[in-house]
């Protein structure tokens, strides 16, 4: 039974619809899935107030992926992360209580982070204005003209 959109992960969302969910693998894009070996994390005690909890535990979560040793990216996609984000990304999260929910959502940036620099911006086309939208600038422009020269003060003495 599928399940309607709103309820999928974004992360199941962003995957191909013809692939089974892997644990071993990070998937960035369509084109660009990451191997779980590549990626770093280490989890720290997360900052300010909380109590015992927050002193006890090391719930936030920080996941690295090095770009230049990477040998899952391909040469075009690794200069483009390069350019833009740099040799290493980081994404930290400390949002949960759970080192397991925080890993997941520094995944999930991760990969937000790594698709927005892959991400090939279409250069801009520029076109010019038709004539009937040039002809309803003019028009415009003339009624407004008439509308300010009603206001102005008739000198009709001469």
């Amino acid at each position: 039974m599928d399940r309607p959109a709103d309820e999928l992960s974004d992360q199941a969302r962003d995957r191909p619809p013809d692939r089974a969910p892997d644990p071993d693998v990070l998937v960035v894009t369509r084109s660009c899935t990451i191997p779980m070996g590549e990626i770093a994390w280490r989890a720290t005690p997360p900052g300010g107030p909380g109590g015992q909890h927050a002193n006890r535990t090391s719930s936030r979560v920080e996941v690295r992926f090095d770009v230049e040793r990477s040998r899952s990216l391909g040469p075009r996609q690794r200069a483009r992360l390069l350019e833009r984000l740099g040799p290493v990304v980081t994404a930290t999260a400390a949002d949960e209580r759970s080192q397991v929910r925080n890993r997941e959502l520094a995944l999930r940036r991760l990969a937000t982070r790594l698709a927005e620099g892959l991400k090939v911006e279409t250069p801009r086309r520029p076109t010019a204005p038709s004539a009937a939208a040039r002809a309803r600038r003019l028009d415009e422009k003339r009624r407004r003209g008439q509308r300010k020269e009603s206001r102005r003060a008739r000198d009709d003495e001469g």
